[in-house]
Parts: C-alpha cells; structure tokens; sequence
C-alpha cells in the first residue's frame, strides 16, 4: 500500500513539475500579455494543484496535509481571481489582445518580414 501511495505521489509531482516547466516556457515565448497570463494562469491552478496534491499523499493524514489542502483551496480561488483582475486592469489602461483577426491584413506580422505586392 505504501508504495502505491509513493508511485501516485511521485507521479503527480512529476506530473505538476512537467505543467510548472511547460508553462514557464509558454510564459516565456507568448507573445502579448494576455497570452503570458493564460500561461501564468495554467502554472499556478493545474501545475500547483498537482504538486500540492502529491505532497498531500506524501505527507498522509496529518497536520501538514491539512495545511497543504488549505493552500491548494487558497490557490484554486485566488489564481483565477488575481489573472482577471490583472486581465481588466491592462484593458482598462488601453493595452488591447493580438488576435488572429488582427493579422488578417497584415501578413509581415506573422513573419517579421515585409511582403511585396505580388506576395499578397
């Protein structure tokens, strides 16, 4: 029993470690901000969610566990919380989302090349 609890915990830390990692390259390579914090977002609920769930089965019942699915709750409520809030601040200071539609026109933006008129 033991050491199915240690292969379900280990594999969920591996598993929040691989989304933390993922997500820390997605953070770096998005290009705007709203990108970045989708990706920021992801880090924080399903990377952190799964950490803290293996370092519960690691910790059994006991004092630490309690504590740790109190932080797991505190970070379910306040991650997504916290991203909106960031998201309405950047639309209220006038910074407006890179959506496809708005690279419709310009096809140099997908590039970083200009195209000439017979390109298009």
């Amino acid at each position: 029993m033991d050491l199915l609890v240690d292969g379900l915990s280990w594999v969920l830390i591996l598993a929040g470690g691989f989304f933390v990692i993922v997500g820390a390259l997605g953070l770096a390579r998005m290009p705007d901000l709203f990108t970045r914090m989708h990706a920021a977002s992801i880090i924080d609920t399903v990377g952190a969610a799964l950490l803290i769930a293996g370092l519960i089965l690691q910790a059994g019942f006991s004092l630490i566990a309690l504590k740790l699915l109190f932080l797991l709750t505190l970070f379910f409520f306040t991650s997504p919380v916290a991203t909106h809030a960031l998201a309405n601040a950047a639309l209220h200071y006038g910074l407006q989302p890179k959506l496809a539609e708005d690279r419709r026109d310009r096809p140099e933006a997908d590039t970083g090349k200009p195209q000439t008129d017979a390109a298009r």
